[in-house]
């Protein structure tokens, strides 16, 4: 399947991912999985808007990572830097390439291994941030390409200097 067959599909209110032209069902998220997307989501959002930094997504927008055959992945929330956000005015389809940063809010079923390729495939992509955020454990663990992993827990505070200058957000925060 191509990236404009799956955008073609009608809405049977499932979201797919598409993995080098292979359709995936994703399973819809818990209630708690859906509180921790929203509450960095606001966060990252307000953020950005304040600072006109670019935009942010949420568990819905696909991200056109490959093609040829085509990769659709989607991240639970996602930013795009200012320059790339307004070069691509907004797409209609798909979004072109990797976000700037992808979270990824792990759910019960999700697996270490799981999320161990997709932060992979994020990272492969282009990438600059993929935090994974771990409900179990109250944490957030930031990986950027070619630095050692860096695991923030619920009394630390995260930061993206590089990505989001100023940006300081407490994890426990994220946690109700």
């Amino acid at each position: 399947m191509t990236a404009d067959e799956l955008l073609r599909l009608p809405d049977n209110g499932r979201r797919y991912e598409l993995i080098a032209g292979a359709m995936r069902e994703m399973s819809p998220a818990g209630y708690e999985h859906g509180i921790f997307e929203i509450r960095l989501a606001r966060r990252l959002a307000n953020f950005v808007e304040d600072q006109q930094l670019g935009g942010i997504t949420g568990g819905d927008t696909g991200f056109l990572i490959s093609d040829n055959p085509d990769t659709i992945l989607v991240p639970d929330v996602a930013f795009v830097a200012k320059p790339r956000f307004s070069a691509t005015a907004m797409p209609k389809a798909f979004f072109p390439g990797a976000p700037d940063l992808a979270v990824e809010v792990l759910s019960p079923r999700d697996t270490i291994e799981e999320a161990e390729a997709k932060v992979a495939q994020w990272l492969d992509a282009g990438c600059k941030e993929v935090w994974v955020v771990h409900p179990r454990w109250k944490t957030i663990m930031v990986h950027r390409p070619g630095e050692d992993v860096r695991t923030y827990s619920a009394d630390q505070t995260i930061t993206s200097p590089d990505l989001l200058p100023g940006f300081a957000c407490k994890v426990g925060e994220v946690f109700p």
